[in-house]
């Protein structure tokens, strides 16, 4: 399967700069993937296609202020960390710029002298492990001195740094957004759950391999990034119980999709656990848990173009992509959204 089948012409003005000013009013293309037939509604609809019984799964994981500007110690030169993973107390996986100056024992300093960092190795690809230093708090002072990360395409400021976590984030590890969740308001939860619909909780954190693009023509050839998550019980009693009852389990996002994969037996029962995941889903894939997805729209040729492209087929998605453009949709992380089921 070659990477140009995933590729859609998109007018740079149809890339969302910011969010709406309400959560639930962008708009919702519905995919019938039975019949490919497409409905445009918008997201406060979304309780009108589900059932008593059904199990909504949301991604509570949430971003960190994870984009550092600083400079070198003694030399002043300007240097860029982005968090990637914490690996122990102080000592994090990162990706930085310019890397020529994060040689090993380098030290850097952010936000005045309230950060500071020293370079332990060099990792994958060319991260590096990191030792920061601080008085305090870690997260406290991550708060003061950290930006949170947008995508490269955003080029607006952000005003409001919750507007770019969902109204349910709890866990902090993300470097980016479960994008599909945005969309969610205190008030649609509960219209759902007055409706009967169960809502299971996983953690995925989003790592910034997200939005690396695939660079090999043959995309059964490019190395899928890892990233944590964890499954508890509870979430996986509701799951399981949805099956059981003949109910649909809908995915809020391709991260919980991720998850619910990884985490689910050919039998279609759902295992608790936690760990890294490289799952990569592209057509061909026989899904095992996810009856239905909510989803933004994705960047051509991305890794989650063809996961969407494996869930619902991908011409039909094409077409959809295609019916979007033309009808004036939004894209990507601050756009608008579909249902596929």
């Amino acid at each position: 399967m070659n990477l140009k089948d995933f590729w859609y012409d998109l007018p740079e003005r149809l890339i969302a700069q910011s969010p709406l000013e309400k959560r639930d009013m962008s708009r919702l293309l519905v995919l019938h993937r039975d019949s490919g037939t497409l409905e445009h509604r918008h997201f406060k609809d979304l309780p009108e296609y589900l059932e008593a019984g059904d199990c909504l799964v949301i991604n509570n994981t949430r971003v960190m202020p994870a984009r550092l500007l600083g400079e070198k110690e003694n030399s002043g030169g300007k240097i860029e960390f982005v968090l990637l993973k914490r690996l122990d107390a102080d000592i994090w996986e990162v990706i930085l710029k310019p890397g020529r100056k994060a040689k090993v024992g380098s030290r850097f300093v952010f936000g005045n002298g309230l950060l500071k960092a020293e370079i332990l190795e060099i990792g994958e690809e060319g991260n590096r492990i990191v030792k920061f230093y601080y008085d305090g708090v870690f997260e406290t002072i991550l708060d003061q001195v950290g930006i949170m990360p947008l995508p490269p395409y955003i080029h607006a400021t952000l005003e409001d740094r919750e507007r770019y976590q969902t109204v349910y984030s709890k866990i902090n590890g993300s470097a980016a957004a479960p994008t599909a969740g945005l969309h969610f308001t205190p008030e649609l939860f509960q219209a759902l759950r007055d409706k009967g619909v169960q809502v299971a909780e996983v953690t995925l954190h989003v790592g910034l391999g997200t939005f690396r693009p695939v660079k090999t023509e043959n995309i059964l050839e490019h190395h899928m990034h890892k990233e944590e998550y964890e499954l508890n019980a509870e979430a996986c009693r509701l799951i399981n119980q949805a099956k059981a009852a003949g109910k649909r389990v809908i995915a809020v996002g391709t991260t919980s999709v991720r998850v619910l994969e990884t985490s689910s037996t050919e039998e279609h029962q759902c295992i608790p656990g936690h760990g890294d995941t490289d799952i990569f889903i592209y057509p061909g894939y026989s899904f095992k848990m996810v009856d239905a997805l909510i989803t933004n729209f994705h960047l051509p040729e991305s890794t989650l173009i063809m996961l969407v492209s494996a869930f619902a087929g991908r011409e039909k998605v094409l077409e959809a992509y295609q019916e979007a453009i033309s009808k004036e949709y939004r894209f990507f992380s601050f756009g608008d959204a579909m249902l596929i089921l």
